[in-house]
């Protein structure tokens, strides 16, 4: 986790090679290594983390804030694309608050975001993917 929230693209590397270490198991407060590169804004590492079929982009911290939510709410283009393309992260899940990462990124003005997070080709893909 802490190599994925400082952004050492390295040592994620080798620690991806290990068949003994799980880089989706939760650590304090539920947040995972996706979660913390994401909120860091942690680009490589987002991008390697995604390569994983074992990597849920969709798991949650323990306020029910998940990866795409925390890039919304920075205004992380980068991030946010990745985890809507590559990860295929859902952008309609709800924190216990009942924000949602478009909420957040409009409450905080950050217009790409809310850009991304309403293209209809996005949306529409998630919609035929979920039937």
């Amino acid at each position: 986790m802490w190599a994925s929230y400082n952004g050492h693209e390295g040592a994620v590397r080798l620690l991806l090679a290990r068949d003994d270490i799980n880089l989706d198991r939760p650590g304090p407060h539920d947040q995972t290594s996706l979660w913390g590169a994401s909120f860091k804004g942690r680009e490589g590492v987002v991008r390697l983390l995604l390569t994983r079929d074992d990597v849920d982009p969709d798991k949650p911290d323990k306020d029910g804030k998940t990866p795409l939510w925390w890039a919304s709410r920075w205004g992380d283009e980068v991030v946010v694309k990745l985890l809507l393309l590559q990860g295929d992260a859902n952008p309609n899940i709800l924190d216990s608050g009942g924000i949602t990462p478009l909420r957040s990124a409009s409450f905080h003005g950050h217009q790409g975001v809310v850009r991304l997070l309403t293209l209809p080709r996005l949306y529409q893909s998630r919609q035929t993917r979920q039937r």
